[in-house]
């Protein structure tokens, strides 16, 4: 007599799509972004398909525990679906936006274990569905970042609230240079809390199909010590230069300092758009003083509709994503930057 127990039911979820993929099995419900010649960017419909699931399984006594993860090997995701957001009109992007905050509010408060796989790219908007999860998993595949100043944008989805919790100012050097952060450097930097070999992630998939509420328990029975973080043996130069709210003075202080990298740094921050550098900034510094995800996320709301009427955004995105060649940035230095401007669009 075979005494092996039955496999787990597989259910779809009635708001499942093609690109938004989500079913349960045992008491563990699965979302997978399902678009992998993308990097499994989100667009609008993916995103409310994702928060309708969620509102579902928080409400559902049979699913104890979630997973989120991206198809294919190359990432989690890339971040919203940026070609599609600038190619339309404001509203749109602002509908999207308005969208993509309310379902990081809800991954944030999600009353049950979630577990983000954050494997490959994890950027921008992908930063958000994993970000601000409870228990976020890292692998040395990870390359996660919140690179949007170098698309005349700034870092959204609260990821200047993870950004300025990072140690010393970490956050700050990653912020001004769209600088990625290794698996190692995320779990240093506050952006993930374990740290498992990729060649495990299937197995340890299986494993919480059984976990229940105690899934942090089995993620920590997959996870490993991360090998040495690059950024923490940067940290010393990096704390020096990137103190204070100006960008100007930041720039001064990595092209005096002696260590070639900070050197680097500051040629890496010239190309960023100025006005998204002083707005990036002044961002992070805001949500230190007030670190309350609701707060910056709110806040991220009005910067994007403020910014989305200015020309960097779109002209960061042809020149960037589309053409490869260099933006035209309004302004075009730094010194052209008003802080009464930056204020107003944050709505300090």
């Amino acid at each position: 007599m075979n005494s092996s127990p039955a496999p787990a039911t597989v259910q779809t979820s009635p708001h499942a799509t093609k690109e938004l993929q989500a079913w349960t099995s045992g008491t563990l419900g699965t979302i997978r972004l399902n678009r992998p010649r993308a990097l499994n960017a989100m667009t609008l419909d993916m995103v409310r398909a994702m928060d309708r699931v969620l509102q579902d399984w928080a409400a559902d006594s049979a699913v104890q525990a979630v997973v989120l993860y991206g198809a294919g090997e190359r990432g989690l995701c890339a971040g919203g679906d940026i070609r599609a957001i600038a190619s339309g009109t404001d509203e749109q992007a602002i509908e999207f936006w308005t969208a993509e905050y309310a379902l990081n509010a809800r991954v944030a408060a999600f009353p049950k274990p979630y577990v983000a796989v954050m494997d490959g790219v994890v950027m921008g908007g992908g930063i958000g569905v994993s970000g601000h999860a409870g228990i976020r998993i890292a692998t040395e595949r990870t390359t996660a970042a919140m690179p949007e100043v170098r698309i005349g944008f700034s870092p959204d989805c609260a990821g200047s609230l993870l950004l300025s919790g990072a140690p010393g100012e970490l956050g700050t050097h990653l912020a001004l240079t769209a600088g990625s952060m290794t698996g190692a450097d995320a779990v240093l930097c506050g952006f993930a809390d374990f740290y498992v070999p990729s060649g495990s992630l299937a197995d340890l998939l299986a494993a919480l199909e059984s976990a229940g509420s105690s899934a942090a328990d089995v993620v920590a029975a997959f996870a490993v010590e991360p090998p040495a973080a690059p950024l923490a043996a940067e940290q010393e130069w990096i704390d020096e230069c990137y103190t204070g709210g100006d960008v100007a003075a930041i720039l001064q202080n990595l092209e005096r300092h002696p260590a070639p990298a900070a050197g680097e740094a500051a040629r890496a921050i010239r190309a960023m758009a100025p006005f998204s550098l002083g707005v990036a900034l002044a961002a992070l510094r805001a949500a230190a003083r007030e670190p309350d995800l609701g707060t910056v996320l709110q806040r991220d709301l009005v910067m994007a509709e403020r910014m989305i009427g200015r020309p960097d955004f779109r002209e960061g995105v042809r020149a960037r994503l589309l053409d490869r060649n260099e933006p035209r940035w309004n302004p075009a230095r730094l010194d052209g930057v008003d802080p009464a401007d930056v204020a107003w669009t944050l709505a300090l």
